[in-house]
């Protein structure tokens, strides 16, 4: 194990952030608290899953909810530990560690959290590497694990533990439900892994890359180079499109942000169009109106300027917007990954086609 240090926490909401594909959630405000966690005394270290043993209990955490509702609705440390210690006293076991379910956005932070609460290591991997509305939309799912039980939290003192559920899609519709119910945001601890499920399953390093991701923005910018083009060369990513967003339709539905925002070309992409579409995370850009790039791939929007990723709540008209590609986790794309987290999965009636394949 090693510690992650103070200097690790701003790289790491950054790199989450870009590995959101503009959901997870604003890692900023997690940012803040853990900081203060930080400079109250609390540490947090970091396991690698080879560690894990095959017994070993992990606590794989996240917030629930739309992503417009978590900017008004801010993270608390303690509201994120409640569902650990409740599933702990349901399942009369401790936790060895704890891990996030995404390493998209603000969920990337929420297991330091619960790991500087309950002095618990974090597990340097996630089972989506990157960032996906639904619960079925994992590695663990992929595997075909279990999928109950799940213990669910808010900051009104409700506590609600669905102890079992048909499939993992009957999992998402009772979860969602509840999270509806309480306002569109709660704090969640998934399914129960062993360390044995972690090491098979899940998906290795996303802490780390996460951290490199960030430290790669804050260099380029303290050189005064393109922090896109230094993202896109480390992450072996692909620029798509720069432009200007001219138009989002977007709504919040069902616990889910939904909608379309449109982008005008500029510079060597003047004249042309670009769309992107989400439910929480980008699902698919259209070029001119063709599908160029679709989900499982991550799609990111980020601030021409800056570097900074733009998430899908904060798209806004006038913003100059770079969209690109990053790869996806292997596992995502196979036959059965696909079924989850492809296009069809989404409600598109399209294949995936890797934008890569197309890369001379």
């Amino acid at each position: 194990m090693r510690a992650i240090s103070e200097d690790d926490l701003e790289p790491l909401a950054i790199g989450a952030w870009i590995l959101g594909a503009g959901g997870g959630g604003s890692p900023y405000h997690s940012y803040l608290n853990i900081r203060q966690l930080y400079r109250a005394g609390r540490r947090v270290t970091l396991m690698e899953p080879a560690s894990l043993e095959d017994d070993d209990l992990v606590a794989v955490v996240s917030n629930m909810g739309a992503p417009l509702v978590g900017q008004e609705r801010l993270s608390d440390p303690a509201i994120a530990a409640r569902p650990v210690r409740m599933l702990e006293t349901y399942l009369g076991r401790r936790f060895r560690a704890v891990m996030s379910l995404e390493i998209g956005g603000g969920n990337a932070i929420q297991p330091l959290l619960v790991a500087a609460m309950l002095d618990l290591p974090v597990v340097d991997a996630d089972c989506m590497g990157r960032a996906f509305p639904e619960a079925q939309m994992t590695s663990f799912a992929i595997g075909d694990l279990p999928m109950f039980p799940l213990t669910l939290a808010d900051i009104r003192d409700n506590e609600v533990i669905v102890a079992r559920a048909a499939s993992w899609p009957w999992m998402e519709r009772i979860s969602r439900r509840v999270c509806v119910a309480v306002g569109s945001i709660a704090a969640t601890c998934k399914a129960p892994r062993t360390g044995r499920e972690v090491r098979e399953w899940g998906i290795p390093g996303s802490i780390t890359r996460a951290i490199g991701i960030g430290r790669i923005v804050l260099d380029a910018r303290a050189r005064h180079d393109d922090p896109i083009a230094a993202v896109v060369a480390h992450a072996g990513g692909k620029r798509l499109f720069v432009g200007k967003v001219v138009d989002v339709d977007r709504r919040t539905t069902e616990g889910f942000l939904r909608g379309r925002a449109r982008l005008a070309g500029l510079d060597e992409d003047r004249g042309r169009a670009f769309a992107l579409e989400f439910q929480n995370e980008f699902a698919l850009g259209w070029l001119d109106g063709e599908p160029l790039v679709m989900t499982p791939e991550i799609i990111c929007a980020m601030d021409t300027v800056t570097g900074d990723a733009i998430g899908t709540e904060a798209l806004r008209y006038g913003q100059r917007a770079t969209v690109v590609a990053l790869p996806c986790a292997a596992l995502l794309t196979t036959a059965k990954g696909l079924t989850l987290v492809g296009p069809r999965a989404f409600g598109y009636d399209l294949d995936f086609r890797s934008v890569f394949a197309s890369a001379a």
